[in-house]
């Protein structure tokens, strides 16, 4: 079942005891916590890990203003973007040398197909990602509503196991990786 940011953070808030809200905007301890503290625990969560099912590529913008030193060229990045994964030139996703600085991306890459990390749709979260969210949001919501640092202390211990089990099951949904380019294999051929 698809869940809201609503939904998430009063399934955090039952685990910790609270009453459960309906709205952000409700004008409860509750929600008004969970409004402040929603947003930017969702979007950290988010950036930890190359989740597959909010990673996207995206072939960049070249901008006309060039880079003052290092590198040639000065790309825009998406609108969504949370953190860039990697990047590459000629329909690859990696493989060349970048850095990002005010908000561009500057490489020596004529050409740039970025992977990064978006902020998809609450109900696009997979069930793994839901569980490590509202025992994310569980931990961050006890201090504030509970007073309790050993309780909250146990639920951060809780979210590091949950967000070890999703990473593990996020890992495999995809081919592994292999190795390119490496000069040990290249020796032995």
């Amino acid at each position: 079942m698809a869940l809201s940011g609503i939904a998430l953070s009063s399934r955090a808030l039952l685990k910790i005891g609270g009453d459960t809200i309906t709205s952000f905007d409700e004008g409860t301890a509750e929600a008004e916590i969970a409004a402040n503290l929603y947003p930017t625990t969702r979007d950290a969560l988010l950036s930890v890990h190359p989740w597959r099912f909010a990673t996207g590529q995206a072939t960049l913008a070249r901008l006309t203003a060039e880079p003052v030193a290092d590198f040639a060229y000065a790309y825009q990045l998406p609108s969504d973007l949370l953190r860039a994964v990697s990047a590459g030139g000629a329909g690859r996703g990696r493989g060349i040398p970048f850095r990002i600085a005010e908000r561009r991306l500057h490489t020596d890459a004529p050409e740039v197909v970025l992977t990064y990390i978006f902020r998809p749709q609450e109900p696009d979260f997979p069930p793994f990602f839901d569980q490590v969210l509202i025992a994310r949001l569980a931990a961050e919501f006890c201090i504030p509503l509970t007073g309790s640092t050993s309780r909250a202390e146990m639920l951060e211990k809780l979210a590091d196991m949950e967000l070890r089990r999703a990473k593990l099951i996020d890992a495999q949904q995809d081919t592994p990786t292999g190795l390119d380019d490496f000069t040990l294999i290249d020796a032995r051929q």
